[in-house]
C-alpha cells in the first residue's frame, strides 16, 4: 500500500465488537448485535446465521443495480439460506468461517494438520468432540465446495486472482460493483511458507503482514487500472490482536489497557479495552478523499453501511434503527467530527455477550464491567462490575492506565453524560425492530464434500 500515498488514515476507528461474527454482522447491517441478533460467533456446526430479516449492505446495493462479490471469510452462517449467495452476493469465493476452525494439509503456525487418510476410507467425524480438527477447511466458489481441505499456502494468491477477476468482469459489464474482501490475515494460522521467502528470514507475523500488504496492493492496482477515479476503497480490521497466540498475535501499540493488565489477562481481542476494538483504517479514492490526511474523527465499522449506501445513491432499509452514521463529510475532508457517543459491546471476556456496558462519550470512556481475555501467559482477568463506572480520559491516557478520581470535578461532570447516553440507547433498542439469531448446532450441517473420506476430503476442482 505504500506505493501510493493518496489516502486518509483514521486513528480513532473502532470495530463494532471485538470478535469475528458480531463485528462482521455489524459491518453488513450498520446495527449493533443487540439489534441484529448476532452477539457472538457462529460454529462449524451452526444451523443458523445472520438473521434472515436483517438486510445486508450487499442486498441494498444489489437492488440498486450493483454487481456484488465476497471473497474470503464470511462467518455469518453457511447452511441453507444463510449462505452468502442468498444474502446479496452474486459471487462468493472463500472459507465460510475462521480458517482455524478446521484442519488442513498445510497447517501453518498454531494449527493442527488433518489426520492421515485411513485405507478403509471410513467416515472420521465425531459429533461428540468439542473441536473440529478432523473436519477439513472447505473452500467454496458460490454454492460448491471446490477444495477440502483448502491449501492455505496458496490461498492468498487465489484471493488476489479472484478479486482482480471480479473487478475486471464487473468493470467490463458497465455496472457499479461492491467487493467485500474478508482477509484471512492477521488471524492464525499463519503460513509456514512465509518466513523462508522473506529477506533475512522474517518472523511469521511480520512476513504475514507483508503478504497481506501485497494482497491489498494487488487489489488496489487492479482498481487503478480499471476504475481509479470512480472506486472507493475502505480498509479496516474486525478486532484487535488475539493475545493468547503470543508472538503470532501482533501488537496493541499504545493501547495497552494497563489497568486490566495489572489485574491479569489480556486487554485485546474479546475485550472492550481499546486494544480489543480500536483498529487500523484507511480510505482511498483519488480526486475525492484528501491525500495524506490523518483524521482523529471517532468512527466505527458501523458507519460503513450508511456511508456506502449514501455514496451509492441508494436508500437505507425502512422499519429499523441504525447505529452507524453517514461519514461522507468526514471522508471528503469537509467535517472533522464523527460520533459523539459510541458503544462497545461485551465480546466474551466479561458480562453477557453483546450487552452494552462500555460507553465512549467524546474523549471519555466508561466501564461498568471489566475483564481480561486469556493472555499469552494463560492468565484470565477476573470479571469486575463497577458502579459507579471507571472512567478514563483517552486524550490523556490512551493506555487506559488510571481512571479518573470519582470525587473529581471532571468525573462528576462526565458521569451524567455517560448515564444519559446509555439510558438513551437501551430505550431506543427496546423500541426497535430487533432480530435473534438461531445459534442451535447440528453436526449434519458441517460443510463436507465427501463424508466417506477422512476430514471430508475431496480433490480440488
Amino acid at each position: 500500500m505504500e506505493r501510493d500515498l493518496g489516502r486518509t488514515w483514521f486513528v480513532d476507528f473502532h470495530a463494532a465488537a471485538s470478535t469475528c461474527s458480531p463485528s462482521r454482522a455489524a459491518l453488513l447491517t450498520g446495527r449493533l448485535g443487540l439489534r441484529n441478533g448476532v452477539p457472538h460467533n457462529f460454529a462449524v456446526t451452526s444451523v443458523g446465521g445472520l438473521p434472515l430479516n436483517e438486510t445486508t449492505l450487499a442486498e441494498v446495493l444489489q437492488r440498486a443495480g450493483y454487481v456484488t462479490g465476497l471473497i474470503g471469510k464470511w462467518h455469518l452462517g453457511h447452511h441453507g439460506s444463510y449462505h452468502p449467495n442468498f444474502r446479496g452476493f452474486d459471487y462468493y469465493f472463500g472459507i465460510p468461517y475462521s480458517h482455524d476452525m478446521g484442519c488442513t494439509d498445510t497447517p501453518g503456525y498454531n494449527h493442527p494438520p488433518c489426520p492421515a487418510c485411513p485405507r478403509g476410507g471410513r467416515p472420521s467425524r465425531n459429533p461428540e468432540k468439542d473441536c473440529h480438527s478432523d473436519v477439513a477447511l472447505p473452500l467454496y466458489e458460490n454454492l460448491s465446495i471446490v477444495e477440502q481441505p483448502v491449501n492455505l499456502s496458496g490461498l492468498t494468491q487465489k484471493y488476489a486472482e479472484k478479486a482482480t477477476q471480479f473487478i475486471q468482469r464487473a468493470s467490463a459489464s458497465g455496472r457499479p460493483f461492491l467487493l467485500y474482501v474478508g482477509l484471512a490475515h492477521m488471524h492464525v494460522p499463519l503460513s509456514r511458507t512465509l518466513p523462508s521467502a522473506e529477506p533475512g528470514g522474517r518472523r511469521p507475523y511480520s512476513a504475514a503482514l507483508r503478504e497481506m500488504d501485497s494482497l491489498v496492493g494487488q487489489i488496489k492496482d487492479k482498481v487503478d487500472l480499471t476504475a481509479k477515479n470512480n472506486t472507493f476503497l475502505w480498509f479496516t480490521g474486525d478486532n484487535g490482536p488475539w493475545a493468547q497466540k503470543c508472538e503470532l498475535a501482533g501488537s496493541v501499540g499504545p493501547f495497552t489497557g494497563s489497568w486490566q493488565t495489572r489485574q491479569g489477562g489480556s486487554p485485546a481481542k474479546q475485550t472492550t479495552w481499546e486494544g480489543g476494538h480500536r483498529v487500523p483504517a484507511l480510505a482511498y479514492w483519488p480526486s475525492r478523499v484528501p491525500v495524506n490526511v490523518t483524521s482523529t474523527a471517532l468512527l466505527s465499522v458501523l458507519d460503513i453501511f450508511p456511508t456506502v449506501v449514501a455514496l451509492a445513491g441508494a436508500s437505507l432499509p425502512q422499519g429499523r434503527h441504525f447505529d452507524g452514521l453517514d461519514a461522507s463529510e468526514v471522508l471528503f475532508g469537509r467535517a472533522q467530527a464523527g460520533h459523539r457517543v459510541l458503544f462497545h459491546p461485551n465480546s466474551g471476556a466479561a458480562g453477557e455477550d453483546g450487552a452494552l456496558q462500555t460507553v465512549r462519550v467524546e474523549r471519555y470512556k466508561a466501564f461498568f464491567i471489566t475483564g481480561g481475555a486469556r493472555a499469552c501467559d494463560g492468565s484470565v482477568g477476573p470479571e469486575w462490575h463497577h458502579e459507579p463506572p471507571l472512567i478514563f480520559n483517552l486524550d490523556d491516557d490512551a493506555a487506559e492506565a488510571a481512571p479518573l478520581d470519582r470525587g473529581s470535578a471532571e468525573y462528576q461532570r462526565v458521569l451524567p453524560e455517560v448515564r444519559a447516553a446509555l439510558s438513551e440507547v437501551l430505550e431506543d433498542i427496546a423500541g426497535d425492530n430487533t432480530s435473534r439469531a438461531d445459534y442451535s448446532q447440528d453436526p449434519s450441517v458441517t460443510p463436507c464434500c465427501n463424508p466417506h473420506q477422512t476430514a471430508c476430503r475431496c480433490q480440488a476442482a
